[in-house]
């Protein structure tokens, strides 16, 4: 468990009791960040016939505006920003965590394996459905968890039920990312380990589990690679489909 340690750089300054440090949680998502504002960068040139980096950058953004405008409609226009700058921190976020830069002894930190990480995040996404919610609908914001035409016995089963759904939301946002990313990095420690301790113990056993286990770790390196832009993809589209909830109500449904 030790690639999930959070370790202090070192002391940046002192709230009351509380030493606020820079960590290696803090420096890669800096990384992941600056990575992301480079990759902007290079395609944010507007030129007529695009450079790689700017077809690249467009595909991404057609993507995300497109699940938005599938999800919310026109409406969805305006939350391209925040979704598609959401969409690229936890895909960058997530596949930094792979890069095998152990290789050269420094050690890729999973930002998005916190659950405190990916909590803040979905904590952003509820804040914004919450203040869209109440902004455009007032009050009737509450009709969300009273379908239309539901008798009132029902209702008083329902609307409970559909309250307590919705306020789980950013959990089941925040712990679902984290679940996967933390999961699949134990996978491949856990394989590794087999690797190292098989190779000790001669070398038939060595490559009797040492060849298996590559292999494996290999499959699910790449599945990893998968897993890391789809996470990003269902937070995004999660994130979407809540907003279109605040955004249209029932109207939509």
């Amino acid at each position: 468990m030790h690639q999930f340690e959070v370790q202090t750089i070192f002391d940046m300054f002192q709230i009351g009791n509380h030493q606020i440090a820079f960590t290696n949680s803090a420096m890669w998502m800096l990384v992941g960040a600056i990575a992301l504002w480079f990759f902007m960068l290079s395609g944010m040139k507007g030129r007529v016939v695009p450079t790689r980096g700017q077809m690249l950058i467009e595909n991404f953004t057609g993507f995300v505006l497109n699940m938005l405008h599938a999800n919310i409609g026109e409406a969805g226009k305006k939350y391209l920003p925040y979704v598609f700058s959401l969409f690229m921190f936890i895909l960058f976020a997530n596949v930094a965590g792979l890069l095998p830069l152990g290789v050269f002894g420094l050690h890729p930190f999973t930002v998005t394996s916190h659950f405190t990480i990916t909590g803040v995040l979905a904590i952003m996404s509820f804040s914004i459905v919450l203040i869209v919610g109440f902004a455009k609908h007032g009050l009737r914001f509450f009709s969300l968890f009273a379908p239309k035409g539901t008798p009132v016995p029902v209702l008083l089963l329902v609307a409970p039920i559909e309250f307590v759904s919705f306020m789980v939301r950013p959990f089941s946002l925040a712990l679902r990312l984290f679940v996967a990313m933390t999961a699949g990095h134990i996978l491949l420690k856990v394989l590794a380990g087999f690797i190292i301790n098989a190779s000790a113990g001669g070398a038939g056993l060595g490559l009797a589990v040492g060849i298996p286990s590559f292999a494996l770790m290999v499959g699910v390196s790449a599945l990893e690679l998968l897993v890391a832009g789809v996470q990003a993809y269902v937070f995004a589209l999660l994130t979407a489909l809540y907003i279109n909830d605040a955004e249209h109500l029932h109207d939509h449904h």
